[in-house]
């Protein structure tokens, strides 16, 4: 989930901008966008959907790209723009079930990859290490798009998928052609991060520090403790969704994966300096622990009941982002944005698109 290094310097700091209701910001948007034009070109306005409309991909298709076999959804006309949605912990593709049609009926060409470890993505050989620097998931989506022979996409995330967003416009930013960042930046300095924060982001992070021990390894390598874990995390996080135990088994299905726990708990171990990382992403660490400013078109997000988010205006990130820039807080949604408000992570993105 997220830097805790940036959710400790919002603590305090007043909410700023209003947050507005899903339903609110889309008719806001549709106001706006109905009229309004970027470069001579209207943008358009996304129709307004009930979350969980759709309950799944029709087609898991699989492309060898780097280290990886990855298992992918997709939909829409093969040869329109593309946009790569990027799922976070302790979630898969089925964020983005109901953002996927969404997009691809404006015409959008929509890959939604199972990051590694996730779902029926797989290391090609075993003798790989299964390991996780941020870094490392960035370049796997920079195989992907060279696999699939794209030069350039929106990318669109949250949490993980934030992150590697944000990494790969950041460092690769002749590939992107506009940004949506959930959680707003979130490339981690693992230096900053030995760091203590304030004792509410502590208090948030309970699962990571329950990963560094030796139980929170051995609950994460049993599947059915994990799967109870990860639900139970889904609870937390979200607080204002109903979803029902269906949509919460079609993605811990994903959670099956057998280098699943290897690739959490790298990641969290890592990220907060408890191992080192590979000696092949050295560099790319190295240029990300500088926290590099991001150029590319971008809009933010910010989920009012993400404990992880203290919504507001932006602000505290919003000098990494030097490029055209937009920022929204979405009132009553929770960690899990593009699911839980699907027409407002649709509409951002084809807005990001836009900018």
């Amino acid at each position: 989930m997220i830097n805790r290094r940036t959710f400790s310097k919002a603590v305090g700091l007043g909410t700023g901008a209003a947050a507005v209701s899903p339903s609110g910001l889309q008719a806001n948007a549709s106001a706006a966008t109905a009229s309004s034009t970027q470069g001579g070109t209207s943008v358009p306005t996304v129709p307004t959907i009930t979350p969980g409309t759709h309950t799944e991909f029709r087609t898991i298709r699989h492309v060898k790209a780097g280290l990886l076999n990855i298992g992918y959804a997709e939909a829409g006309p093969a040869h329109g723009p593309v946009v790569l949605l990027l799922h976070g912990w302790p979630y898969d593709i089925h964020s983005y079930v109901d953002v996927a049609p969404l997009l691809a009926d404006q015409g959008y060409r929509v890959i939604v990859p199972y990051l590694r470890g996730h779902g029926s993505t797989r290391f090609l050989s075993r003798h790989t290490r299964r390991t996780a620097e941020q870094s490392a998931i960035a370049l796997d989506i920079i195989a992907l798009m060279d696999a699939l022979k794209i030069h350039k996409a929106v990318l669109a995330g949250f949490d993980w998928g934030s992150r590697t967003a944000d990494i790969i416009s950041a460092l690769w930013p002749e590939r992107v052609k506009a940004l949506v960042s959930t959680s707003g930046y979130l490339i981690t300095n693992v230096k900053t991060q030995l760091e203590p924060a304030l004792p509410a982001v502590e208090h948030n992070w309970w699962y990571q520090w329950y990963f560094a021990t030796e139980r929170g390894k051995k609950a994460m390598e049993n599947e059915k403790e994990r799967i109870a874990l990860c639900r139970y995390v889904w609870t937390l996080v979200s607080p204002n969704w109903n979803f029902d135990d269906a949509t919460y088994a079609r993605t811990a299905e994903a959670f099956t994966n057998p280098d699943y726990a290897a690739i959490v708990l790298y990641n969290y171990r890592w990220r907060i300096g408890l191992i080192e990382g590979e000696q092949r992403y050295d560099r790319y660490e190295k240029l990300l622990a500088a926290q590099p400013s991001i150029g590319v078109p971008t809009v933010t997000l910010d989920a009012a009941l993400d404990p992880f988010t203290l919504a507001g205006d932006g602000s505290t990130y919003r000098n990494h982002f030097t490029g055209p820039y937009a920022h929204r807080t979405i009132a009553d949604i929770g960690h899990n944005l593009p699911q839980e408000a699907p027409t407002v992570f649709a509409q951002a993105v084809v807005d990001a698109d836009h900018l």
